[in-house]
């Protein structure tokens, strides 16, 4: 009978675990397909010559979850900060380039990436087009496990990092 009775309690507690309080990640599907992706860089390119900003140039696609994941937190109240102060934000959408559909790849050679290995990839670029980043650019293919305060440390980071 005890031992019954420790498997009911034990069933219980279970039952009424309070449920996770994790907050679902933010997604957002700004990878829109653009008649003139370089035209578009080349607009944020101008704006940050302006402005004094440098340019935040994300590459990814909509059936990404990486991507798609960054693209949330971008656009989360938190990040609108940062991004108002410090970058001109544009979107790329590269297609799937593994599979032989890639578009818009030529931007990224243009700043001197030759490869994206995978999705997406977050260029900083000076004003005048310089590389910020050029060891960190192709590394996000993890940013839909990165946390918030990750991501943004690292953006923060990168805004301020000598070219």
């Amino acid at each position: 009978m005890t031992l019954i009775i420790s498997m009911a309690l034990s069933v219980a507690a279970c039952a009424s675990a309070p449920p996770s309080t994790t907050a679902p990640k933010p997604e957002a599907r700004s990878y829109r397909v653009s008649q003139n992706a370089s035209a578009d860089v080349d607009a944020a390119l101008e704006r940050a010559g302006r402005s004094g900003k440098r340019v935040l140039l994300v590459m990814g696609a909509n059936w990404c979850s990486d991507s798609r994941a960054l693209a949330g937190w971008l656009a989360t109240d938190r990040f609108a900060g940062l991004i108002a102060r410090k970058y001109e934000l544009v979107f790329v959408n590269i297609g799937m380039p593994r599979s032989g559909d890639g578009h818009n790849l030529e931007i990224a050679r243009r700043f001197g990436l030759p490869d994206l290995p995978g999705l997406p990839n977050v260029l900083v670029l000076t004003s005048d087009g310089a590389l910020v980043n050029p060891t960190t650019a192709t590394l996000w293919r993890d940013a839909e496990s990165r946390t918030g305060d990750a991501i943004y440390d690292e953006l923060a980071r990168l805004a301020d990092l000598p070219a």
